[in-house]
Order: structure tokens, then sequence, then C-alpha cells
């Protein structure tokens, strides 16, 4: 389940619900089907969105934890809170590990955030993947936002677990298709898989 964090930070400047409404939903949701992981309420920290909440990276990470925190003392019925990495540069990543401290146990499911306005440039992605990889190896990681250019590259494939894209929903609503129909995600996973058939070859 997403936060819905990039839309609430860039268009309101933080989020209009709280932490415990938040909550609230995460238990809704899970009551109607098996709900497999709720993402926290992370601030990204694109130097644009940095532009509209008026803060700074280290108070985007301070605010990222806390919500963190908040929603695993309100209780989510079992689902899993996937804690979030924000930062900008390389470094900003590493220091957020460090502020997780022991929250981040060893093989826990971990989104990196603020990575999608980058998949013009895989090398950047790849970059600050291995950054976290190299500090946490055990981590497993969720790319959020990755588009086609980034998931095609085989040096980004390596250090993911798990990513997320609207990329297909987006293009079936530009080119007049149903943006909510499966069909158009399940091509969208067909291109990537033949993306990578031909790298292998």
């Amino acid at each position: 389940m997403d936060s819905s964090a990039f839309s609430e930070v860039a268009r309101h400047g933080g989020y209009r619900h709280s932490v415990d409404e938040y909550a609230a939903q995460i238990r809704r949701w899970n009551g109607n089907g098996n709900l497999l992981a709720a993402v926290a309420q992370d601030y990204m920290c694109e130097p644009f969105v940095l532009e509209i909440t008026g803060k700074t990276v280290d108070e985007h990470q301070q605010l990222t934890v806390e919500r963190y925190d908040a929603l695993l003392k309100c209780g989510t019925d079992g689902v899993y809170v996937l804690p979030v990495l924000q930062g900008y540069a390389v470094g900003d990543y590493l220091k957020h590990l460090s502020m997780y401290g022991e929250r981040l146990k060893s093989g826990m499911w971990v989104g990196v955030g603020s990575i999608c306005k980058r998949n013009g440039n895989p090398k950047a992605v790849a970059e600050v993947l291995g950054a976290i990889k190299q500090s946490r190896p055990d981590l497993r990681l969720h790319g959020f936002g990755l588009k086609t250019t980034s998931l095609s590259d085989e040096s980004i494939r390596s250090l993911l677990y798990t990513a997320d894209s609207m990329a297909w929903s987006f293009a079936a609503r530009r080119e007049g298709r149903n943006a909510n129909d499966w069909r158009e995600a399940a091509a969208f996973i067909q291109r990537i898989e033949a993306r990578i058939w031909l790298s292998l070859k």
C-alpha cells in the first residue's frame, strides 16, 4: 500500500492525513484481502520538493523516521511497515541509514526514495542503490517509481529486491486507454522481461 507521499508532499507541502488516519486505512484495507506491506509516510528530498516545504534534507529525513516510528506505534494488524531511506546525494542516504540505526534489522525490506525523477540517468540511480548495498548488503531494497530506462539496466536490477512503477498507467492514460487496467501493467512487465531477455542473448 502506497502512502501517496509524492502527491501529498509535492502538492500540499506535507500530509493532509495524520499517521493515525493512515494506520486506520491500512487496517481497513488489510481486512479486504492480503495486504503485503504499507509504505511509511516519507518525505522526498528532491530540490523542488524542498522548495515547496521550505525544509532541509536533514529535516525531511527526520520527519520520515518520526512518521515510521509513529506508524509502528499505531498498530497495523500485522501488516509490514516498509521504512524508506531518503536523501538526494549519495551521502544523504548513508546518513539516513545511520539515523534509522537499530530500527533496520538484518534482512529488512526497505524502500529507497527520491530516485524516480532520475530515471533518465540510470547511472545516478545505480550509484545511490550501490552505496546503500555496500553499507548494508543485507537489506532488501525496493525502488519507487522506476521506469523502463532504469529497470532495463542490469546493474540496477541486481541491486533491487522489488520495484514499482506507474509508467504503464501514465502511458495508457496519455494514449487514451484505461489507466487502471491490469492488462496494461501486465504488458509493461512483459516489455521489461523482453528487454532483459535480449540483454542476455
